[in-house]
């Protein structure tokens, strides 16, 4: 789960994550039309990637670099982010036009990207829709929905991604990351996960045709134009190739998240609540519409959802706790894991 993007910082000031000077001299020499004198404004940071608008005064970028301190590369590799859109770039999938990539690390001491700004929301609140109304709110998740189906129906050898992730296999591999995950966030007895995971353990299914997966594709991590279409899916740091359903199956977890905890926390989206929002079957039906694909096993990806889901909530309680992480509404977000974990054995059961 990505925490809510921070608040803009002043444009031009001094952040020691983004070495102005050293990036201006290399946008100029790397980046089409770009002058050297270039400022930034931080959109988002916190444990997840900074992203900043930088400008030269005349054009608007978006740089992407990782976060501050020691860090996985496997977990912010920004080449792979920058390759999976750039692949894209010429499909029916909005993404944002990438630039330039730089590995060399005497610029900024990590590797970043430079691409497109694209304009839009990235609705999180229900609020927020409820202002649209339910009729636009309906049009933006059906919009939402086809632009997953559009995603799972490119072939990756097609766009040169055949080798961009270990495909066989892959669902065994999730459940075995995601109880390891889940282990390295002990804090507390939970019954149902280890319940829950053994069910997954003992039932993986084969997978459905290899494709192209997110890895957390969601509402407020694309962007909605003011006509309500998907003007760029962003946040590809999971990205992989694999089975698309855990896509699907995750999607309807987290628009199930905001019912099934109320008002725990702030930190959990409450879009799906808004009123005209595609509810699980319309998702589903949707969905099944544009990408074709065989749904049967959507019960076990749908628990391995929840269990993923579940590992990332802990984590975030676990880290709370421990004051390595702060904000709004993270001081309740371990209430949401025990109801979160009890609604995947229930829909467990429903599907059996």
């Amino acid at each position: 789960m990505t925490p809510a993007p921070a608040g803009p910082a002043r444009t031009g000031a001094a952040d020691p994550n983004l070495d102005l000077d050293a990036l201006g001299a290399w946008f100029a020499a790397k980046v089409p039309g770009a002058g050297d004198r270039v400022h930034a404004t931080l959109i988002h940071g916190g444990r997840s990637n900074l992203t900043y608008v930088v400008t030269d005064g005349a054009h608007e970028w978006i740089v992407r670099r990782p976060p501050p301190g020691d860090v996985l590369a496997t977990a912010h590799d920004m080449a792979r982010e920058y390759r999976v859109m750039s692949s894209l770039r010429h499909t029916a999938v909005p993404v944002p036009r990438t630039f330039a990539l730089c590995t060399d690390r005497r610029v900024l001491g990590v590797d970043f990207y430079v691409m497109e700004r694209c304009h839009g929301t990235p609705y999180r609140r229900a609020a927020e829709l409820a202002r649209l109304g339910p009729e636009r709110t309906r049009t933006i998740s059906e919009r939402l929905v086809d632009t997953l189906a559009v995603l799972h129906s490119v072939e990756p050898a097609a766009v040169g991604l055949a080798d961009f992730g270990r495909p066989e296999g892959f669902l065994k591999r999730q459940v075995a990351r995601w109880k390891r995950q889940l282990d390295a966030s002990y804090t507390r007895d939970l019954p149902a996960a280890d319940e829950l995971h053994r069910r997954l353990a003992r039932s993986v299914p084969a997978e459905s045709a290899a494709g192209i997966v997110h890895g957390d594709f969601r509402l407020d991590n694309v962007l909605v134009d003011e006509a309500d279409r998907v003007s760029a899916v962003l946040d590809w740091e999971l990205a992989t190739l694999g089975d698309p359903l855990t896509d699907l199956a995750l999607l309807l977890v987290h628009n199930r998240l905001a019912a099934i905890v109320g008002d725990v926390s702030d930190a959990v989206s409450d879009v799906s609540t808004a009123p005209g929002f595609l509810d699980e079957r319309g998702v589903i039906e949707r969905y099944s519409g544009g990408a074709h694909r065989d749904l049967s096993d959507l019960g076990f990806h749908l628990g391995l959802a929840t269990f993923k889901l579940a590992a990332i909530l802990e984590g975030v309680h676990h880290r709370h706790l421990r004051g390595q992480t702060v904000g709004v509404g993270f001081d309740r977000i371990g209430e949401a894991v025990p109801p979160l974990l009890r609604a995947g054995l229930d829909t467990w059961e429903e599907s059996s």
